[in-house]
């Protein structure tokens, strides 16, 4: 099969690779032409047979939503355009209407496998319709893993994103509560070797996961983390699953307690928790530190 792909950075560029591993020729455009099979979105399209299918790798938001309007002026009745990034599951109405006018058919996929998805395969959830889920399954059978799992047709346009949504907030709860079990270990100083004992963790007990390989893994390659700032980002999808966990309302404190930690790593001194400090000096005089700046801070002594 011919596919069109677009952006093909860290996960774009390896999911060409696994798909021509495949046997399907894959035609693709990046902005970086170091990178790039062809020197425009115009000359990708024109690369393809019909009917095409182009798949949109590229950032969501504003830059996901540039693109299929580009594409919408070079493709035809019949052709396919799948976005296979973080993209908002709102927005993929709005994107399928629009291809819609034209013939164009869309499906949003959730793709999750990272840098070690040429390997090991890609978790996929699309949404769309049934007829054109077919006309991409070779290309979803050659992204996904082996086996009977990690490939879902998740719903209409729309559920492949929500899916995925909810699949990065669980990510960010799991991440969260195995980085504070590393702090209390790490803290507690009873332990010979903390990373001996996440180790022991991978195999028998319950909390195994993939994620738990990869904390040790780190943890074998610095067992203090002396090279990382404590600074964490969120891209997006911790957000939009708490704020469907309020227009749904299903409580999620798991999931919204790991986002706010992450806003927490970006103040290098947390102005709330000075306010806190400061009351705990107010009612019972404890005890304050200076700030980080070196000033003196002012205790109170009632």
């Amino acid at each position: 099969m011919d596919i069109g792909l677009v952006g093909l950075g860290k996960m774009g560029g390896n999911m060409r690779e696994r798909m021509r591993r495949a046997g399907h020729t894959v035609v693709g455009y990046d902005r970086n032409q170091d990178l790039a099979d062809t020197e425009s979105l115009t000359a990708m399209v024109e690369a393809l047979p019909s009917p095409r299918i182009v798949w949109v790798m590229v950032p969501a938001g504003e830059a996901t939503d540039a693109t299929i309007r580009e594409l919408s002026g070079l493709l035809s009745e019949g052709d396919l355009v799948i976005d296979g990034g973080n993209s908002r599951w709102n927005h993929d109405q709005d994107n399928a209407a629009m291809l819609g006018e034209k013939g164009i058919g869309f499906l949003d996929c959730g793709v999750s496998g990272g840098v070690w998805g040429l390997e090991n395969g890609y978790a996929l959830m699309a949404g769309g319709s049934a007829e054109s889920v077919e006309k991409a399954q070779p290309i979803f059978d050659a992204l996904r893993p082996e086996g009977d799992f990690g490939w879902v047709h998740a719903g209409d346009v729309g559920a492949g994103h929500f899916a995925k949504m909810v699949h990065n907030g669980i990510e960010y709860a799991v991440m969260q509560a195995y980085a504070e079990g590393y702090e209390l270990l790490q803290a507690a100083g009873t332990l010979h070797n903390v990373t001996d004992v996440f180790r022991s963790w991978r195999h028998g007990t319950v909390i195994r996961s993939w994620l738990l390989d990869l904390l040790v893994a780190a943890l074998e390659e610095d067992s203090d983390f002396k090279g990382i700032q404590g600074y964490v980002e969120d891209s997006g999808e911790g957000r939009w699953t708490v704020e469907a966990a309020i227009e749904h309302a299903v409580p999620m404190p798991a999931i919204a307690a790991a986002l706010f930690a992450r806003f927490n790593s970006r103040q290098d001194d947390s102005p709330a928790m000075k306010a806190v400090a400061a009351m705990r000096n107010q009612f019972g005089g404890h005890e304050v530190r200076a700030d980080v700046r070196g000033e003196d801070a002012r205790p109170t002594d009632g």
